[in-house]
């Protein structure tokens, strides 16, 4: 049963991570843009969280939250980048 519902949250999320894709290309401003790339780091964790659910190794969530302060280092950098001109003062 777990197999299943595996199959299906990677599914919606690869869906998920393919709509952001055409957001990223198609937004029509910057933000929107920011907010995309924001959003598919979010969804790459959920896949990586999925794998090791899967998987049943540790080693992908550590992998998964990593990732995480990464992506919201660099959104809070782009951020500070769009809103001032320069990231550090």
């Amino acid at each position: 049963m777990i197999d299943h519902a595996l199959s299906f949250a990677l599914g919606a999320t690869s869906l998920a991570l393919l709509l952001n894709l055409w957001r990223l290309v198609h937004g029509p401003s910057v933000i929107d843009r920011v907010l995309a790339v924001d959003t598919m780091v979010i969804n790459m964790i959920a896949l990586i969280i999925f794998y090791g659910i899967h998987e049943g190794t540790p080693v992908y969530f550590e992998a998964a939250l990593i990732l995480a302060m990464f992506g919201f280092v660099s959104t809070v950098a782009f951020c500070r980048f769009v809103l001032r001109g320069d990231i550090i003062e």
